[in-house]
């Protein structure tokens, strides 16, 4: 990078938005939940609508477990992690394909895929947000949600929450009991 070019975390309104996330964090901490656990209040209008198409094209093929992680306050490659689960290697690659696809559509294409061919775990890059689809089995075995336990989970729409909820999926609350 060329010493006057700005990074984005350079960037005013970066800096605005860094500092009411951390105001919400410390307020939710403050309310006695510790900081791994804190869920950010960036949900609704204030959650990036690739996100949230994501999510829901991720939904319509059936993901399980859909977690989004706010990297911003402990990492730089990245501000957000859109992490789901699937049964099988078909599912794996049909949510992944959807994702793509409905992204593809709006505008956004996806920087680099990983692991699609597998779909073990694939990996669909946008830069500022990564997607992780796993096969129930790989999402145990590697626990994204652990290793950056620092970031902080976001609210998803009520909606997807509501789905979540009505799906039954195991995988992701016996991996917090686990912990």
């Amino acid at each position: 990078m060329k010493q006057n070019e700005t990074t984005p975390e350079d960037s005013p309104l970066t800096n605005k938005k860094r500092a009411a996330l951390k105001k919400e964090t410390d307020a939710v901490a403050a309310h006695g939940e510790s900081k791994p656990d804190a869920v950010a209040a960036i949900s609704g209008a204030g959650m990036d609508v690739r996100i949230e198409s994501a999510l829901r094209a991720a939904s319509d093929k059936k993901a399980l477990d859909l977690v989004v992680l706010d990297l911003r306050p402990v990492a730089t490659f990245t501000d957000y992690f859109l992490i789901a689960s699937g049964t099988n290697v078909r599912q794996v690659q049909a949510i992944a394909d959807e994702i793509t696809e409905r992204l593809k559509r709006e505008g956004t294409r996806a920087q680099r895929i990983e692991g699609y061919q597998t779909a073990e775990w694939v990996l669909v890059d946008y830069g500022d947000f990564i997607v992780h689809i796993f096969e129930d089995k790989a999402r145990r075995f590697y626990d994204l949600e652990r290793l950056w336990r620092e970031g902080l989970r976001v609210q998803l729409p009520a909606d997807l929450r509501a789905e979540a909820a009505a799906g039954g999926s195991a995988s992701g609350s016996d991996l917090r009991n686990e912990r």
